[in-house]
């Protein structure tokens, strides 16, 4: 993955948009049109705050399935796809909770998505929807198959989970991008919004230039303006929400003040 050509930058913001729950899942309140409307307004209050990249995830979706997603999600999730693509000028990824790639995938190709986020690609993880394992030999094949131009960015050490067995983060990272073939690896903290530990993105830095050098390395958790400086001292780029929202409240509506401060202050280092 080339983080100039798909983003214009060395170290691009990707800002996040958490749908609210989606038609089928217990929470939605019935309310299509304000679903649809609350996306717009988040996407464009991250664009016109200055991210260079959204991604978007059925975030209101709890309790998430733990890999194949029913087929209403996927169609409602490519309508609103379509949509978010057409309304911004920057790139666009999807992630599908909990761990539904092949759908991931499919509807990045069809809504001319750039860039899908997997938890777990490769591996097997502990999470509140049980055991999920990564599923790279049919991800990557699907892609060719698609012959879609999207990039896979994988979570190694994913929120919300905890490894199967202990294996060395190095071991799971080169795994991740030597025999899953992902573009790009993404580290994150505990839970959504948690920080990701200093220690954690030092490793996963070191790995990559010692073992799979040029492959991108995110944050996807945890980063606030006051330190994705130094998150960006070792990571090519992060991936934010929680510090995005109004008051800080990952469920909250975007605040354009609050993208420009994170954007800003990764620009000023």
């Amino acid at each position: 993955m080339n983080l100039q050509e798909t983003f214009g930058t060395d170290a691009p913001v990707v800002g996040m948009v958490h749908l609210p729950p989606l038609p089928g899942a217990p929470r939605f309140d019935g309310d299509r049109a304000g679903l649809r409307e609350q996306m717009l307004a988040d996407a464009s209050a991250l664009e016109v705050g200055g991210v260079d990249g959204i991604m978007v995830e059925n975030f209101g979706d709890a309790p998430f399935y733990p890999e194949d997603v029913p087929k209403h999600v996927v169609a409602e999730m490519a309508s609103l796809g379509t949509e978010l693509v057409d309304e911004v000028s920057i790139p666009v990824g999807i992630n599908v909770l909990r761990n539904d790639a092949e759908a991931a995938l499919s509807i990045a190709a069809a809504v001319d998505a750039d860039y899908v986020r997997v938890n777990a690609h490769v591996g097997a993880t502990v999470t509140d929807q049980g055991l999920i394992q990564g599923k790279a030999h049919e991800t990557m094949r699907l892609r060719d198959r698609l012959d879609a131009d999207v990039a896979v960015l994988a979570d190694v050490g994913v929120k919300h989970a905890a490894p199967l067995a202990d294996r060395p983060m190095r071991e799971e990272l080169v795994d991740a991008v030597e025999r899953g073939l992902a573009d790009g690896i993404v580290v994150s903290g505990s839970g959504t919004g948690d920080p990701t530990d200093r220690s954690v993105l030092e490793t996963a830095r070191e790995t990559i230039d010692d073992a799979v050098p040029g492959t991108p390395l995110f944050v996807g958790s945890g980063v606030t303006a006051e330190t994705v400086d130094g998150t960006l001292e070792l990571a090519d780029g992060v991936v934010v929400g929680t510090a995005l929202k109004e008051g800080g409240e990952t469920t909250n509506l975007v605040d354009e003040d609050r993208v420009r401060a994170v954007v800003d202050a990764a620009r000023d280092r």
